[in-house]
């Protein structure tokens, strides 16, 4: 049974049950992965997974229900269980399905030359990394991983309202890991690439990137515990970004679970700081025409010149606050429930380089990695301290790395004591992104 076949059954079936507004959400998704070690494929991996959720009202209550599998049996299968779902259903807010925004925008998220890439290209080429890796320096004695990944997605979102909506994108990543050892001295660390283009991917230049990364880390040192200046490289202050984004969403503000409730309109942040959420990135990892209730997307200023101008709401929050959802209903997949999620968020850059950064840096420190981040930081005060990997600079220039580092302080704070932004702006993996941040002052412990 094909997907408009079966969505044509399910609906009629809904309406036969009880059903008035009923909506169906399909989503297919690929996978393919190779992990290398010493020339040898040490992981592999191809998946496909996919299935429908439905949502419908009965009684007054939405109920919702989902299949991996797309046949006959699923229908009554669907239905009973999004009946039986509203019967434990406590909540008094009412949801409803969306009838269709007056306009889409139109964006290409799909590459149609990287999906023809055949698996033996791709596993030829992640080997051709680790080889010329492992070339670069006697000092480089393995990976501790050397992976490729493609994965694509396709959903489609239709209801008995009259709307039909598709989405798809593609995209690759690389992910290396170099070891070195230098005497008794062990250290690591990563490099990465995401691109819809496979054919701009350069194994040695990769290779190159990654050994440098980790030989940079031999001979550090213990610097003096206290507050230092902090340049966060822009992978760093991603993943800080990412870590409290979650903040700007209304669901959490309704909930208790944000400090940004009641700010709209309030400076929250310094002027230099602008955050933005745009789901057009044609390289974004979460780009999209419409959000999970089938709204249609557009880009979204959430903090301008450091004034708190929006948060990100659904349909369901929207109405409790009596404004317009942005079009940010998310699903982690089709078994998931309709909550609210970014798509591209991102701290906007300026023109200033990472050189330029470091060049106004009398002493300080540049962070490269932050770990332990998911137990390290209390999203609703704010506070963080968490593991980092960086080096000590002085006079503008990185002299030397430093031995693991605990850096703390107040993640609200810190967006107070920007002092400077970077052109770099990269996504690490991540559908939140960042570019290097100067910050005045961070609390700097070295064990």
């Amino acid at each position: 049974m094909n997907i408009q076949e079966f969505q044509t059954k399910l609906f009629s079936a809904a309406q036969t049950s009880g059903f008035t507004d009923v909506e169906m959400y399909y989503e297919k998704k690929e996978v393919f992965g190779c992990q290398v070690y010493k020339g040898e494929i040490d992981q592999y991996e191809i998946a496909e997974d996919g299935g429908v959720s439905f949502r419908g009202i009965i009684n007054g209550k939405m109920g919702y229900a989902y299949s991996e599998k797309i046949d006959k049996a699923s229908i009554p299968f669907l239905l009973e269980n999004a009946k039986e779902n509203t019967r434990i259903m406590h909540d008094e807010d009412i949801e409803e399905i969306f009838a269709g925004s007056s306009h889409y925008g139109r964006g290409n998220f799909f590459s149609t030359s990287l999906n023809e890439i055949t698996i033996p290209e791709k596993v030829q080429f992640i080997k051709d990394v680790e080889r010329e890796l492992l070339a670069l320096d006697s000092r480089i004695v393995a990976t501790d991983y050397c992976m490729i990944r493609t994965e694509s997605a396709s959903r489609n979102l239709s209801n008995n309202k009259g709307l039909s909506l598709t989405d798809q994108m593609n995209y690759l990543y690389v992910i290396v890991e170099a070891i070195v050892k230098d005497g008794e001295e062990t250290k690591t660390s990563a490099e990465f690439k995401v691109t819809k283009d496979f054919h701009s991917l350069n194994a040695k230049e990769i290779a190159i990137k990654a050994a440098d990364a980790a030989l940079s880390q031999l001979g550090s040192r213990n610097i003096a515990s206290k507050d230092y200046p902090v340049l966060l490289r822009n992978d760093a202050a991603a993943s800080l970004l990412a870590i409290f984004s979650a903040n700007f969403s209304a669901e959490n503000t309704q909930a208790g679970l944000s400090s940004l409730k009641d700010k709209l309109g309030k400076q929250i942040a310094g002027q230099k700081i602008t955050i933005v959420d745009d789901p057009f990135l044609e390289e974004g990892l979460a780009s999209r025409t419409f959000d999970s209730e089938g709204v249609a997307t557009k880009k979204l200023t959430l903090v301008e010149s450091g004034v708190l101008q929006s948060l990100l709401h659904n349909q369901k929050t929207a109405k409790k606050e009596q404004t317009k959802t942005t079009g940010h209903a998310h699903k982690d997949s089709y078994k998931s429930a309709v909550k609210v999620g970014p798509s591209n968020l991102y701290l906007e850059p300026s023109g200033v380089t990472f050189e330029e950064l470091l060049r106004v840096m009398d002493e300080g420190i540049l962070i490269t990695e932050l770990s332990g981040l998911h137990s390290g930081a209390n999203t609703v005060s704010g506070d963080f301290s968490v593991a980092a990997n960086g080096f000590y600079v002085a006079d503008g220039k990185v002299q030397y790395p430093i031995n693991l580092m605990t850096i703390a302080g107040n993640f609200y704070q810190l967006l107070q004591d920007v002092e400077e932004i970077g052109a770099d702006l990269i996504f690490p993996l991540s559908p939140v992104g960042s570019p290097s941040v100067l910050v005045k002052t961070l609390s700097v412990t070295v064990e």
